[in-house]
C-alpha cells in the first residue's frame, strides 16, 4: 500500500463541513470521489482537523492509502479535473507509513476574518463575519494576551465537544486591522470544538466596548461556557495549516495574501 498526503484548499460555503454525511454534501465526499476515480478503487481520507459547515480551509492536510501507482502530478491534475471549482488540491506527495494527518500534527493554525463596516459586503458575505459596530482592534489584542499559554478552555468549548480534556496550549494569538478588516490569527497544539469561533465572539464583545479588556481572562478562569459571548459565524473561519515534524518534509506552501 502507498500512503499519499495532500494539501487541500476549499471554500466551505456550499458544504455541511468536511466530514462525509449521508444526506448532505461535504468536502470529504467530493475529494474522495475524485481521488477514487484517479485510483480506480475506493479512497478514504483522514484529515488534520475537521471543519464545520461553512468553514473554509487554505491548506487542509489529509492522507489516504491506496494500491494505485500514480505520479504526484497525476493525483493532482486528475483529481482537480473532477472537483468543483470551490475545492482544489494544492499538492500531493508520498509519505511514510507512519505519517498520520491528524495524529502526526504538532500544531494547527486558524484565521478568523471580520469585516468591520457599516454595511455588509456583497463579495465577502460568506467569507467573513460582518460586524457593524466599530471595533477597537487594540483592545481585542490586549485581551487576547490572557489566552496565550496552556489553559483549561472550558469557557470556549462547544456543549457537544467530544474532547477528553479541555486543556490546550495556544502558542500565539494575534489581532490586526487592515482597513475595514480585522484578522484574528491563532496557533495551538490542538483546538476544542468551536474554540476559535467562541474566542472570536468574545473578542468582538470587548472590541465593541461592551466588556472591559480584563473580562476575557475572567471568563477563562471561570471555566463556564455560559459566561462567554455567542459563537461567531462560521463564514469568517479559515483552517490555515497544520504543522508536522520536519522529517515528513511536506510542502505546506503558505498562500496568504494580505487580506486572507
Amino acid at each position: 500500500m502507498n500512503r499519499i498526503a495532500l494539501g487541500i484548499e476549499y471554500d466551505g460555503s456550499a458544504y455541511r463541513g468536511w466530514q462525509r454525511q449521508k444526506h448532505s454534501p461535504s468536502v470529504q465526499q467530493k475529494v474522495e470521489e475524485a481521488l477514487s476515480f484517479v485510483a480506480d478503487e475506493p479512497v478514504e481520507l483522514i484529515c488534520a482537523g475537521r471543519t464545520d459547515r461553512g468553514v473554509h480551509a487554505l491548506e487542509q492536510v489529509v492522507h489516504f492509502d491506496t494500491r494505485a501507482e500514480r505520479s504526484e502530478r497525476a493525483w493532482l491534475l486528475g483529481a482537480n479535473c473532477r472537483l468543483p471549482r470551490d475545492i482544489r488540491l494544492r499538492w500531493a506527495v508520498p509519505v511514510s507509513a507512519d505519517f498520520h494527518a491528524r495524529f502526526s500534527a504538532v500544531a494547527r493554525s486558524y484565521r478568523y476574518l471580520i469585516l468591520n463596516d457599516r454595511v455588509p459586503s456583497a463579495i465577502f458575505h460568506d467569507k467573513c463575519c460582518w460586524e457593524h459596530r466599530p471595533l477597537d482592534a487594540e483592545r481585542m489584542r490586549q485581551a487576547a494576551e490572557a489566552l496565550v499559554g496552556e489553559h483549561d478552555f472550558s469557557s470556549f468549548r462547544a456543549a457537544g465537544c467530544q474532547a477528553k480534556s479541555p486543556i490546550r496550549r495556544i502558542e500565539w494569538l494575534r489581532v490586526e486591522r487592515e482597513g475595514t478588516f480585522i484578522r484574528i490569527d491563532i496557533k495551538a497544539n490542538a483546538f476544542l470544538h468551536h474554540m476559535v469561533r467562541n474566542i472570536a465572539g468574545s473578542l468582538m464583545v470587548i472590541g465593541s466596548g461592551e466588556q472591559p479588556v480584563s473580562w476575557l481572562n475572567e471568563v477563562l478562569q471561570q471555566r463556564d461556557r455560559r459566561l462567554a459571548a455567542m459563537t461567531a459565524p462560521a463564514g469568517g473561519l479559515y483552517f490555515v495549516r497544520a504543522d508536522y515534524p520536519e522529517a515528513y518534509d511536506l510542502p505546506q506552501q503558505q498562500r496568504l495574501p494580505r487580506l486572507f
